[in-house]
Order: C-alpha cells, then sequence, then structure tokens
C-alpha cells in the first residue's frame, strides 16, 4: 500500500522534529541567570555566530576524560567527554607573542575573581594598567568575567587563565593578553565540569 501525501509529509515532519530536540538549546544555554552572586542577563543570540556557541561535538582523538583542550589557531576550547566526544566553546585567545602553547594543569578555580594586571602588562602598557594595580574586585566590569581558571605548570602559576569576559564581541578574535577569555556563561559551564588538576593541552598553530 503506498503511503498518502499527508502521511509522507506528517512523517517527514515528525523526523525532523525529532532531529531537532536532539540539537543543543542555545535559548537555555544562554538564559538569564538571576542567582548569581552578580545576575546575568541572558546573552542575545543574535551576538554569538552559531558556530561559537557551546554544543556537544564528535571529538575523536587520545586525550583522556577531562582534559581541556584549546585549539588556539581555531578560536576552539573543548572539554572532553570520553567516548568520542566533547564539549565545544568558541573562545577569544591571545594576540601575536603573548600565548601559552604546550601543557599545563588547573592549580585553582575561582567564581567573579578579583583581576590584578601582571607586572608583564604593566610595563607594555603602564598609563592603561598602573591605575589597577591593586586590584579590581569581581564583579560584572571585571575584566575575568564570572570565573577564573588558573593554570599551573611544576607548582607555579603560569599566569594564564581561562576567564569570562566583559566584551563577549572578543569571542572568536585574537586580542586578549595571552589569556583564553570565553562568554560568562560559557566559562560557568565549564567551571562546574573541571577540577583542580586537570590537564590542559593549548595548541598552537
Amino acid at each position: 500500500m503506498s503511503l498518502s501525501r499527508r502521511g509522507l509529509l506528517l512523517g517527514i515532519s515528525a523526523l525532523l522534529a525529532g532531529c531537532a530536540t536532539n540539537g543543543p538549546n542555545h535559548a537555555a544555554n544562554y538564559a538569564s541567570l538571576p542567582a548569581e552572586k552578580f545576575p546575568l542577563p541572558a546573552m542575545p543570540l543574535e551576538k554569538i555566530k552559531s558556530e561559537l556557541r557551546r554544543q556537544e561535538v564528535a571529538y575523536p582523538g587520545q586525550y583522556e576524560t577531562g582534559t581541556i583542550v584549546v585549539d588556539t589557531p581555531a578560536r576552539r576550547l573543548y572539554y572532553i567527554l570520553g567516548d568520542g566526544r566533547a564539549m565545544r566553546y568558541g573562545i577569544g585567545v591571545g594576540r601575536n607573542g603573548y600565548a601559552l602553547a604546550g601543557t599545563a594543569y588547573i592549580g585553582r578555580k575561582a567564581e567573579w575573581p578579583t583581576w590584578t594586571p601582571t607586572d608583564n602588562m604593566m610595563r607594555r602598557d603602564p598609563a592603561k594598567n598602573r591605575k589597577y594595580a591593586g586590584g579590581v574586585p569581581g564583579g560584572l566590569n571585571n575584566p575575568l568575567g564570572a570565573r577564573a581558571i588558573y593554570l599551573y605548570r611544576g607548582g607555579n602559576d603560569t599566569m594564564f587563565r581561562i576567564h569570562g569576559t566583559n566584551q563577549p564581541q572578543s569571542i572568536g578574535l585574537a586580542m586578549s593578553s595571552g589569556c583564553v577569555r570565553m562568554l560568562n556563561h560559557d566559562v560557568i559551564d565549564l567551571y562546574e565540569r573541571v577540577t583542580p588538576g586537570s590537564r590542559v593541552v593549548v595548541l598552537q598553530a
């Protein structure tokens, strides 16, 4: 018995609806977060390119579950979930010459961290950074955003961080002082997944 045209269309519609429910719920991922210490408004989706939005993707490779892989040239960060899958985030990265490469580990992490410019930052641009030498308290205007993940090597702070940003337009670009910046909603998600001691791999071109 042949399918009627109406039945065929209903079947296709059901199939497409099923496919749609399997994709990331971007509206939910970037909804307002009123319970935060500094409540975050919803992120307007039209301001985030679809390829830079958080989503689970296939990621075949040899990295252990729980590893963070920063793909600097691609402006992407992957949190390895295991079984060939990873959570992918769009990121902003350091300008040429201000970038970490190789492996590190998470030494500590902080919610709504304070920010203090490094000695190198103050030497490079004293007019801009010396006024912040005493530190900037956590909050919506803090350059580190909602969360910071501090990268260490051999027990020493590398001075590089994975952190949120109050400049969402910088995601996908190379313009920071070397750190890896993420949308605040995304760094909160990553923060909840990672633990101190976890491995971080930073890939350069």
